[in-house]
């Protein structure tokens, strides 16, 4: 069973965080807070952004008025490093124009040993570095670079424990992120993920349904259960609950919210998750599925534990209880070993499910995993590939969207679009942009939209 933060140390930070405010409170200090990565990064910089405003610090959108700036970084893929670096680097000249400004990197690429000791020696600006388990000692970590103390450069634990209480600024008023698990047990050949946010670990399910109720009772439209693999919720929790008892709980929650699930994995795809997810409108409308790869043997080598005959067994049963279900997945393109023949399945089974969206990568090594030291493809090769599964893809997309011309859709507003104050973007259930005008703003509202006109990445539509 995961443990929590003891009372000892949450009693601790508290007080740090007392500290800072008498320190910073009154004085107009500002934080900035850099997101790269994923959505569960986007949930971690609204915690660390609400700690360090009970710490009296002002958020900013801002970076050159802040006076602690941190890096919330991602390590999923080389580019997601390097960008981190470049924006690290862009610090510097703050901190030689002010010394007292603090600067921190935290994230998964902070909690890589070999960017941990370039950050301390090759960044000598840098205050701290903590990584994902260790967030719940911000407070320490900012008072201690407050009071000129030594730099820190954490280690996290391999199974760190889950810190609840901790405040979230939310950065929208209608979508929100509600974790319920952390850490992975996969190892993916290709995933840095398990080596950098540790193994699995659930939250209880009396606070997950508490954070629900609350966002639903403040008027919360779009609500999004984050996990590495939310398919494997409960398994270190006392009595085993699963995915599908935490569905049928928020079932039972009253409001008018849409609610997602992010990410799903095929080797716990339960048929009682799939009856759970068909009994609630707010969840009827879309579910993603990662595939990876439409070959057996790519699977096997990337250690995902199914097949494709599993994976389309899920999406018969799902489409028999909800055939309008928006689709969506995640597939790599040139991972070492594909070969042509490989490559070639995994266009077939596109042409078979027809996905409304696919998420694709062109394979990157990843230091540290097993992938990183297999026979890597010629880039050429890979992105010719790529090249040919966007062509496949796109018009399936387009196909899938002309099919909703003449329909009307429900979508969630979120503002104006760029360059036209009377066109809005909003989204529908199943995540598809829609563009329309309006002398109203409805931004944070569901409304209904006629679609007009269909393309491969947008829809456009009337009231």
């Amino acid at each position: 069973m995961a443990e929590l933060v003891s009372l000892e140390e949450a009693k601790k930070q508290h007080e740090y965080i007392g500290l800072a405010r008498a320190l910073v409170e009154g004085k107009g200090l500002k934080a900035f807070v850099y997101t790269l990565g994923c959505q569960q990064n986007e949930a971690d910089s609204e915690r660390i952004l609400g700690t360090l405003s009970q710490m009296g610090y002002i958020p900013t959108e801002n970076e050159e008025e802040a006076s602690v700036l941190i890096v919330n970084t991602c390590a999923i893929r080389e580019h997601a490093e390097r960008r981190a670096l470049s924006i690290i680097g862009r610090f510097k000249h703050y901190k030689a124009k002010n010394p007292d400004i603090i600067i921190g990197v935290c994230g998964c690429m902070s909690a890589q040993e070999h960017r941990r000791e370039q950050l301390k020696h090759s960044y000598h600006y840098v205050d701290f570095t903590f990584g994902t388990g260790a967030l719940h000692r911000l407070p320490e970590f900012v008072y201690n670079a407050l009071m000129k103390g030594k730099r820190h450069f954490d280690t996290d634990a391999e199974k760190p424990p889950i810190a609840e209480g901790i405040p979230a600024l939310r950065s929208s008023t209608y979508r929100a992120w509600v974790s319920i698990m952390y850490g992975c047990n996969n190892f993916c050949t290709y995933c840095i993920v398990p080596y950098v946010r540790g193994r699995e670990r659930s939250r209880n399910m009396g606070d997950i349904l508490n954070e629900v109720k609350d966002l639903a009772a403040r008027g919360y439209k779009d609500i999004t259960l984050l996990g590495q693999n939310v398919n494997s919720y409960g398994k270190d929790l006392e009595g085993k609950p699963t995915i599908a008892d935490l569905l049928n709980e928020i079932s039972k929650i009253e409001g008018d919210f849409t609610l997602h699930l992010m990410t799903s994995h095929p080797k716990d795809a339960s048929e009682d998750m799939l009856v759970a997810m068909s009994r609630d409108e707010r969840t009827r409308g879309h579910f993603h599925l990662p595939l990876q790869s439409g070959s057996n043997d790519v699977l096997k080598r990337m250690n995902r534990h199914y097949d494709i005959e599993r994976y389309l067994s899920i999406i018969e049963s799902l489409r028999s209880k909800n055939p309008d279900v928006v689709l969506t997945t995640d597939i790599i393109v040139g991972f070492p070993g594909e070969s042509d023949e490989d490559f070639e399945k995994t266009l077939e089974i596109m042409k078979k499910v027809r996905f409304d969206i696919v998420y694709s990568f062109i394979y990157s090594p990843r230091k540290g995993t097993p992938a990183y030291s297999m026979e890597q493809l010629p880039e050429e090769i890979k992105h010719q590939r790529y090249d040919r599964f966007c062509q496949v893809q796109n018009q399936i997309t387009l196909e899938k969207n002309q099919a909703l011309v003449g329909k009307s859709v429900r979508v969630l507003v979120d503002g104006k679009s760029k360059g036209d104050e009377n066109t809005y973007t909003s989204r529908t259930d199943g995540g598809k942009i829609v563009h329309f005008k309006s002398d109203i703003d409805y931004t944070g509202k569901f409304i209904n939209v006629k679609i007009t006109r269909a393309e491969t990445f947008n829809l456009y539509g009337e009231i």
